[in-house]
């Protein structure tokens, strides 16, 4: 299968843009080999958002988790106390809940907080 160029059993060079070009290709492989290698102790960009996130997800939630238990025991506390049981019970409820809503807004950035200057 020899079209005629070379000469039988004689292997030319390849030119020198090949051999820059699989020079470049080579350091390229061995540069991606090392960028997805996972590092030795885990703790590489990712791994610091995930937990920068996992974080930010548990402050979230226990920002409505307080408001909603802070609501139901002042308004238990005013049932015992009035003898209005379960009125105020629901009503300090609903309003912790709407507390925890806008303090998770506030927490993550959907309200602006409000000074009193404004």
């Amino acid at each position: 299968m020899s079209d005629g160029t070379r000469g039988k059993g004689e292997r030319k060079e390849p030119p020198d843009d090949e051999a820059a070009l699989s020079a470049r290709l080579q350091r390229l492989g061995e540069r991606l080999a090392t960028a997805n290698r996972p590092s030795e102790n885990g703790s590489g960009p990712r791994q610091a958002a995930d937990m920068s996130a996992f974080a930010r997800g548990f402050r979230l939630s226990t920002e409505l988790v307080a408001g909603v238990l802070v609501g139901a025991v002042i308004g238990w506390l005013l049932d015992r106390w009035l003898g209005i049981s379960p009125w105020g019970l629901i009503v300090f409820l609903l309003l912790g809940f709407a507390a925890g809503v806008l303090n998770v807004m506030r927490a993550a950035g959907v309200v602006r907080q409000r000074s009193l200057n404004d």
